[in-house]
């Protein structure tokens, strides 16, 4: 016999629609929050600029990422939330907990080591927390079906892409409200300086660290003992901190320290960190043929559709 479901049961499973509506509401109060604070430092032109300066690698950068996931493509609502969470949410609790620990650092430390302590300690472990765990939800809660690395790898690089694309907004902006007040030209103001080396030099460079929790979480889950699944997000988690803190620690460590971090440091692991995203791509696509060959065996699709279906460039030219 069919009976309706109680009351307290329905009010205890929320709805898609509703958490939907929770999430949508919690991304658009922290976006409108951030999107204030960092206004009200940068000055409205100087937001304007930084807004424009920091939108140019966005598209490359999802685009980037996209491709590595378009062997077995997850929704594009969880990686807008990714996105919107990196962007809003990750970048509000970092302005504003790293803002009370330096100055708190300021008051009870050595004022002069705040900034340092602020910059290296407290901003890589507060900003790779934010970003990861909208990282920890999806892969608890929203899992795509086969994860491993390379979902990883894309839903990190999308939270780090909104989280680097607030903050540039920040830096950009900041940098432009210093040139109008000292009447600087254009290519020698702050503002080119700061664009060169954070959208030129290093648009990877949240992208970079958040990857590395990301892969953990891909790997945990695609692992098979559930007792063993909680080192590799942790030592990712743990990764992207020290890399984090390399890299806010190399303008504090000489004239070269920049430029050692960068050449040592940064672009082998962004070389690793590319070889690998190719080499997972090929790999899920291989996967993608291997059970295809099945479905063929089993006479669901026809041979020669597990070659077309297994390789990018003949689904392009199907769909062309």
């Amino acid at each position: 016999m069919l009976r309706a479901p109680s009351l307290s049961r329905v009010l205890a499973r929320p709805s898609g629609t509703a958490r939907a509506c929770v999430l949508v509401v919690l991304l658009g109060t922290t976006g409108v929050a951030i999107l204030e604070l960092v206004r009200e430092q940068t000055g409205t032109a100087g937001f304007c600029v930084g807004l424009g300066l920091a939108l140019l690698p966005v598209p490359p950068l999802m685009a980037a990422f996209r491709w590595l996931g378009r062997a077995a493509p997850g929704p594009w609502r969880q990686l807008l939330f990714c996105f919107g969470w990196g962007a809003c949410t990750a970048a509000l609790i970092a302005i504003l907990a790293n803002s009370f620990a330096t100055e708190w650092m300021a008051e009870a430390a050595d004022p002069s080591a705040a900034d340092l302590l602020g910059s290296v300690a407290v901003a890589p472990v507060v900003e790779e927390s934010a970003k990861a765990a909208v990282l920890f939800a999806v892969f608890a809660f929203r899992r795509p079906p086969s994860a491993g690395a390379a979902d990883g790898f894309v839903f990190a690089g999308f939270t780090a892409t909104g989280f680097a694309f607030t903050e540039n907004v920040l830096y950009l902006g900041n940098a432009f409200e210093e040139d109008l007040a000292k009447g600087t030209g254009a290519l020698d103001s702050v503002t080119a300086a700061t664009f060169f080396v954070r959208v030129v030099l290093s648009p990877f460079a949240h992208p970079l660290f958040t990857v590395l929790t990301g892969l953990g979480l891909g790997v945990a889950a695609a692992g098979g003992r559930r007792s063993r699944r909680a080192g590799p997000p942790l030592f990712g988690l743990a990764l992207a901190m020290a890399a984090h803190a390399a890299w806010n620690g190399s303008s504090h460590v000489g004239r070269y320290g920049f430029y050692w971090v960068y050449g040592c440091v940064m672009v082998p692991v962004f070389g690793l960190l590319l070889w690998l995203a190719v080499r997972m791509r090929r790999e899920r696509l291989r996967v993608v043929a291997a059970e295809l060959s099945v479905y063929s065996a089993a006479g669901w699709i026809g041979p020669a559709e597990v070659p077309a279906l297994a390789s990018m460039p003949a689904r392009s030219r199907a769909r062309a």
